[in-house]
């Protein structure tokens, strides 16, 4: 019979169940013959070499494509041996072995092998090229590749049976090294302001040949493109010739809160690329920002920070109902302080995220100046932000509003008490904010009813106000309290200024001054919602404000609803039923219509910020 390989090909999706650990089991496989003496191979993986893991090093197989061969003592591969790989167990079984020495060759890879354009060669001896590359290949290994070449003999024991006399645990180590990329940093603002970094390699020239008697040879044509860190710090490649190393450059851009961007370069060399090994090429950023202060968060360092987000779904009702952590006004939206133990703190009651923020803080024991503080790229909405001051632990440098840098020294919290804050953004949202004039403080209230309770556990007329309806108020009088300053809203009032009388009724009339006058007051409301199983649809007087649900979700395209927020809010400022400004014109045609047909000059000019129609905590 012809010499041919023993070996099983597999490929896609594995299908069986893996074992936790490379300990040894006992295996049976349907295409081994029961009743005969079996060797069994269970396949483990090696880790890098000087990486501690689990079991001493060791994990479970898992490959996606096997290769084996069983050689005899001259290196040929077995013709007559019964032996397949099982996936479900990740072991190499064999049967019908004679007496005698023998070597087990496997070759095993992970990934997708076609990728690195691989050729798998059939061996006629063990020192046979068993895998190769092609010399253009121009880029990293996508797989990793790992081999083992294991001695075992089988001798004859007293009626005839044979046995295999080793560790049945073949441990696969990678023929292939890593090359891993990091960063050192000074400040961790500019780590995550970088907006590109990549490798550039001199000519190295990789082994492109493997034999089955573990013997590298090939050489690379030497050409490698850039590499890209910022998608991965990690590349697989062939080891390198002769003991070569890896040198290049490494280019590094970030960009700063100002928009200039900074490009720093880094030379690196002879770092090893050695089976099973990884090398390391670790970089000291050297950059202009290393000793500023300024709290440059991006999405990735707002992300890596984990802020949270006030008045969200989980909220418990002891938080959002006590005024001291839930309460705010509507011409500060943006609630910002230095904390006592020196952090700075950010809320914002917003439904909307808001852009390009920066926050300059003027601190008479620092300096006579603004200075640059902080500066984000966006504020989301209802964020609830702490963050550490960089010069309250070292010396740091800002930028002041006179356009000067200056060297701050370290600060300790007692210092920081008199900070004054301003913000600026070119946010066309945020100068809608910022033309909210007359500002009216909110807080919640359960009116001692159970937001808890399926039906809202009602107390009358009210029910327990969920965090749905809470953030509705916020998005609500941001809209009332900028509507009140708008010239549209003050010319509708000056036309219809006959329609408007008081508590008197139509005889009492009331002046469009005069009702601006009362809109624009400042005013503290505590919020909640109304329960409309009485007929009662909302509620309202001097410091309470209340509407059922469904004014709430519609106040932006409902006259109906708007309606009935507007009454509520003519009871706010004082009037009854007698007057134009609840069973009348201001609330039933003015105000409600000026409201809905203007929605698109509001702040929050839409349902769809909060979609709060669609949330599943609403009451049904």
């Amino acid at each position: 019979m012809k010499g041919i390989s023993v070996r099983r090909l597999i490929l896609g999706l594995l299908a069986g169940v893996f074992l936790a650990s490379c300990e040894t089991e006992e295996f049976g496989y349907s295409g081994i013959s029961e009743g005969r003496s079996q060797a069994v191979f269970r396949l483990c993986v090696q880790d890098y070499d000087g990486v501690a893991t689990r079991q001493a090093g060791m994990s479970d197989g898992g490959f996606d494509r096997v290769e084996f061969y069983i050689v005899d003592r001259s290196g040929r591969p077995l013709t007559d041996v019964k032996a397949i790989y099982s996936e479900a167990s990740s072991a190499v079984m064999a049967e019908g072995l004679p007496e005698g020495d023998y070597t087990l060759l496997v070759l095993s890879i992970r990934g997708d092998a076609s990728r690195d354009e691989a050729v798998i060669h059939t061996l006629e001896h063990e020192s046979d090229v068993w895998l190769t590359f092609p010399d253009h290949l121009q880029r990293p290994l996508q797989a990793e590749y790992f081999y083992s070449r294991t001695p075992f003999s089988v001798e004859t024991l007293d009626g005839g049976q044979s046995m295999v006399s080793l560790e049945r645990r073949v441990e696969q180590r990678r023929i292939m090294g890593r090359a891993d990329f990091s960063f050192l940093y000074e400040n961790p603002y500019v780590r995550t302001a970088v907006t590109s970094s990549v490798a550039r390699l001199s000519r190295t020239r990789f082994y492109t040949s493997f034999s089955g008697d573990s013997v590298f040879s090939g050489v690379s044509d030497g050409v490698m493109p850039e590499l890209d860190l910022s998608v991965s710090p990690s590349y697989y490649f062939m080891p390198t010739v002769d003991g070569a190393g890896l040198q290049g450059e490494i280019q590094l851009q970030t960009r700063r809160y100002t928009g200039d961007r900074v490009q720093t370069c880094y030379d690196f060399g002879q770092v090893k690329v050695e089976p099973n090994r990884i090398g390391r090429i670790q970089t000291q950023v050297e950059h202009p920002d290393n000793a500023s202060g300024l709290l440059f968060v991006t999405r990735m360092a707002y992300e890596e920070g984990r802020h949270t987000r006030i008045l969200q779904d989980d909220e418990p009702d002891v938080v959002y109902f006590n005024a001291e952590e839930r309460s705010f006004n509507t011409k500060q939206p943006l609630q910002i302080r230095l904390t006592d133990d020196a952090r700075l703190h950010l809320r914002f009651y917003s439904p909307r995220d808001l852009g390009h923020v920066l926050l300059q803080a003027r601190i008479p024991s620092v300096h006579s100046e603004y200075i640059d503080l902080a500066y984000f790229d966006t504020i989301p909405a209802f964020a609830d932000i702490y963050l550490d001051l960089p010069f309250t632990r070292r010396t740091a440098v800002f930028h002041t509003a006179s356009g000067k840098n200056v060297e701050v020294p370290q600060v300790v919290a007692a210092e920081l008490g008199t900070a004054e804050f301003r913000v600026s953004s070119p946010d066309d949202y945020w100068q809608k904010l910022q033309n909210i004039k007359h500002g009216w403080t909110l807080r919640y209230s359960s009116f001692n009813g159970d937001p808890n309770a399926d039906d809202g556990g009602p107390a009358g007329n009210w029910m327990g106000i969920r965090p749905v309806h809470c953030r509705e108020a916020v998005a609500f009088f941001l809209n009332f309290t900028y509507m009140i300053d708008l010239k549209e809203h003050e010319d509708i009032l000056r036309a219809n200024e006959h329609l408007l009388y008081g508590n008197g009724g139509p005889e009492d009339k009331v002046t469009a001054d005069q009702v601006l006058e009362q809109m624009r007051q400042e005013r503290t409301l505590q919020v909640g919602l109304v329960y409309p199983g009485n007929g009662v649809i909302g509620l309202g007087s001097p410091g309470v404000f209340g509407a059922y649900q469904a004014a709430y979700l519609s106040h932006y395209t409902s006259t109906y609803n708007c309606e009935i927020m507007f009454h509520e809010l003519g009871h706010v400022m004082g009037y009854s039923h007698n007057s134009s400004f609840t069973y009348g014109p201001w609330a039933q045609s003015l105000m409600n219509h000026f409201y809905v047909d203007n929605l698109h000059l509001f702040p929050i000019d839409s349902p769809d910020y909060l979609k709060s129609a669609g949330n599943p905590n609403l009451y049904k």
